[in-house]
């Protein structure tokens, strides 16, 4: 694994555009950040990254029924009680589920190791399946990358396929839903409904705050029909906290992700993993916390945030790191494990799950070790690990 400077399209913001990728800077900023690209091995893809992300999703998998089971560890997840039975059931019914990704560290030299699941709202889905491979096309084609230089990316054709999986069971109509001001949960959902009309599956997108809610307790569209189905780029644990979604119990409404996706995108998953598979190679030691001070070497992170906020960092030669952030209420410690510096880049590697297959990674980098919203995309592909970087600067 290696981090290489490369020259990037003139072209590239005008593709963008006509992509709908309209998210690419941010406040100034570059978010997609092509000036350079992660270049990986064949093996360092299939046997790091690729097979070790197939088995923590199964072992992730194998947890849901003795969680949803057991009004401990729903307790110990911080799952209100008043939707407990309702995940159980969707859980129960297996209700299908579209994606997810594992975040990893990972520096090219030894097992990656899991930071965490983000198994109901993902992001940065349309980059990784889309855009990077529309960059590892054009670079090849300039001769800046080899002809033969390949991408561990296959998410674009597996959500096509899964999304064809799923068409017979969701009942209509089916829409998608982001929040209206979100530029990127905007481009995600759009990206994803283009996925789904691929697989002759069809629904339109509404802005959540257009939802509305029956008398009877339905959620209706703004024509006040009924809807069967609703894709939300919105976390499940917030809408627990609202008012309005307090009726989803009871709506017979069908989410993607479903809920029993709420036991696996929080992190008191990650002590549970630890206790049932301490020593696994791809895992970090983790527990609940329990308050106090941090102790060196260790990571505390609260149960529910997002985008690297409100981590607090105590790395073992004392050094301590701060995000700030809107996330309280319980924690859990894990062991700190930094991410690799490559000339002070800090990649962390999100490994794609569709269905129940790893299809991909897409790579975010920070001027940090805690990767924050401001973290950029940065490409990767795979090549010859023993050609020159120079070669492709």
């Amino acid at each position: 694994m290696r981090r290489v400077a490369i020259v990037e399209r003139g072209d590239w913001q005008a593709q963008a555009a006509e992509c709908g990728f309209r998210f690419h800077t941010i406040d100034g900023a570059r978010y997609w950040d092509e000036r350079a690209y992660y270049a990986f091995s064949m093996a360092q893809i299939e046997h790091d990254l690729e097979d070790p992300s197939v088995e923590v999703h199964r072992m992730a998998m194998g947890l849901v029924d003795e969680i949803v089971e057991s009004d401990t560890l729903m307790q110990r997840l911080a799952i209100p009680e008043s939707f407990r039975d309702w995940i159980a059931e969707s859980w129960r019914r297996r209700e299908p589920h579209l994606y997810g990704r594992l975040d990893f560290a990972y520096d090219g030299s030894g097992p990656a190791k899991l930071y965490e699941l983000n198994y109901d709202t993902p992001t940065s889905l349309f980059e990784a399946a889309f855009f990077q491979w529309q960059w590892l096309e054009d670079q090849r084609a300039s001769g800046r990358l080899p002809r033969d230089a390949d991408q561990f990316n296959s998410i674009h054709e597996a959500l096509v396929d899964r999304f064809g999986e799923l068409a017979s069971g969701l009942p209509p109509p089916l829409l998608f839903a982001a929040v209206r001001e979100s530029e990127e949960d905007q481009g995600t959902i759009a990206y994803l409904r283009d996925c789904a009309a691929q697989a002759g599956l069809y629904g339109d997108a509404i802005a959540l705050e257009d939802i509305g809610l029956s008398e009877d307790g339905r959620y209706t569209d703004l024509d006040d029909v009924v809807i069967g189905s609703l894709f939300k780029l919105y976390p499940l644990e917030d809408l627990f906290n609202d008012d309005f979604g307090r009726a989803l119990p009871k709506s017979s409404l069908r989410l993607i992700e479903p809920p029993w996706k709420a036991v696996l995108s929080n992190k008191g998953l990650l002590p549970l993993l630890w206790e049932r598979h301490r020593g696994h190679p791809n895992l970090l030691a983790a527990e609940f916390d329990t308050g106090g001070d941090l102790p060196a070497g260790w990571v505390r992170k609260p149960l529910h945030s997002r985008e690297g906020a409100n981590i607090e960092l105590h790395l073992a030669d004392g050094q301590r790191l701060h995000s700030d952030g809107p996330y309280a209420g319980p924690s859990i410690r894990q062991a700190a494990h930094p991410l690799p510096a490559f000339d002070g880049h800090y990649p962390m590697l999100g490994s794609w799950i569709v269905g129940d297959n790893a299809c991909g990674i897409g790579i975010r980098e920070d001027d940090s070790p805690i990767t924050r919203d401001s973290a950029r995309f940065v490409p990767h592909a795979i090549v010859d690990a023993d050609a020159p970087a120079t070669f492709y600067a």
